[in-house]
C-alpha cells in the first residue's frame, strides 16, 4: 500500500496546481475580454503609431532621460503578453534613441535588435503604451552609455522566438540586469524576461536578487524589487510586498494598497 501513496499523493498535487493555473488563465481571459482596449486586434498597416504625450519634449526639456515602456502586443499576442522597449535622451540632445527587439526582422534575415531615433511614446499598433519606468538628472547620462553598450552586446541578436523567448521582453531584461540602477520592475505580462538561453542561475530581471530559470519555461525569482515570482510555462505569478500586490498573468500587476488603507469616515 505504501508504495502507491507517494505516487497518488503527487498527482492530487499536480492536479491542484494545474486546477489552479487553469483557474487564474480563464479570469485573467475574462478581464481582458471586458477590457477590450487593452489587446485589441488590428492590421498592422492602419493601426495607430500616434504618440501619446508620456514621453517630455526633448526641446524644451535639456536634462538627460530615461524611459521604459510596454504596450499590449500586436493582434492576438496581446491578450497574453506585451511589448517593451528602452528610450534615451542625453542631456541637451534634441531627440530620443529607441533600443528595442523587432520580431520581424527575422524573415528579412537582419538583426532583431533596431537601435533609431524617433518619438518614444507611440501606440504599439494601435496599443496604448505605459511608462514602466523613468530616470531623469544627474546620473542618467552614466545610465544611457551602459544601456547603449548592453544593447550593443545583446547575444541574441539574430535571435527571436515568441515563446518563451528570446523575444523583445528577453532583450529589455537582459539590458535591466546589466544595468541594475533602472531597478527595473518589469510586469508578469512581459512574457520572455525569465530566458537566460542555457545558463540556469542569474540575478532577476531587475539585476538585484537571484533568479532560477530553465529556458523561461520554469522558474523561481527572488528580488528586494520583484518580490517573489513562480514561473510556469511563462506565465508569472507572484508577490510584492513594497508596495503590496499581486502579479498575473495576463492581467498584470494589481497594486493592493487601497486593500490597507483606512476606510475614511463622512
Amino acid at each position: 500500500m505504501a508504495s502507491f501513496l507517494i505516487p497518488n499523493q503527487l498527482n492530487h498535487s499536480v492536479k491542484r496546481t494545474l486546477t489552479v493555473v487553469f483557474l487564474l488563465f480563464t479570469l485573467g481571459l475574462i478581464v481582458l475580454a471586458v477590457v477590450p482596449d487593452r489587446a485589441r486586434a488590428q492590421y498592422w498597416w492602419n493601426a495607430s503609431r500616434e504618440p501619446v504625450g508620456l514621453a517630455p519634449d526633448p526641446a524644451s526639456t535639456p536634462e538627460a532621460i530615461v524611459q521604459v515602456y510596454g504596450a499590449r502586443a500586436f493582434s492576438w499576442r496581446g491578450y497574453f503578453g506585451i511589448h517593451t522597449w528602452i528610450a534615451v535622451k542625453p542631456t541637451a540632445a534634441q531627440s530620443y534613441t529607441i533600443y528595442e527587439v523587432i520580431g520581424w526582422m527575422q524573415r528579412r534575415k537582419l538583426p532583431v535588435v533596431v537601435i533609431y531615433e524617433n518619438v518614444p511614446d507611440r501606440r504599439w499598433y494601435g496599443n496604448m503604451p505605459e511608462l514602466l519606468l523613468e530616470k531623469r538628472g544627474n546620473g542618467v547620462d552614466a545610465l544611457i552609455e551602459k544601456i547603449d553598450y548592453a544593447a550593443r552586446n545583446y547575444p541574441y541578436a539574430k535571435d527571436y522566438t515568441i515563446w518563451p523567448g528570446p523575444n523583445s521582453n528577453t532583450f529589455t531584461a537582459w539590458i535591466s540586469r546589466a544595468v541594475p540602477e533602472l531597478q527595473l520592475d518589469l510586469p508578469p505580462t512581459a512574457i520572455g524576461k525569465d530566458y537566460l538561453g542555457y545558463r540556469l542561475v542569474s540575478q532577476a530581471p531587475s539585476g538585484s536578487g537571484f533568479q532560477v530559470s530553465i529556458f523561461g519555461l520554469l522558474g523561481v525569482l527572488v528580488s528586494a524589487v520583484e518580490g517573489v515570482e513562480l514561473n510556469l510555462l511563462g506565465l508569472s505569478f507572484g508577490v510584492d510586498l513594497d508596495p503590496p500586490a499581486l502579479k498575473l498573468p495576463l492581467v498584470g500587476r494589481k497594486e493592493l494598497n487601497a486593500w490597507f488603507e483606512p476606510a475614511v469616515e463622512n
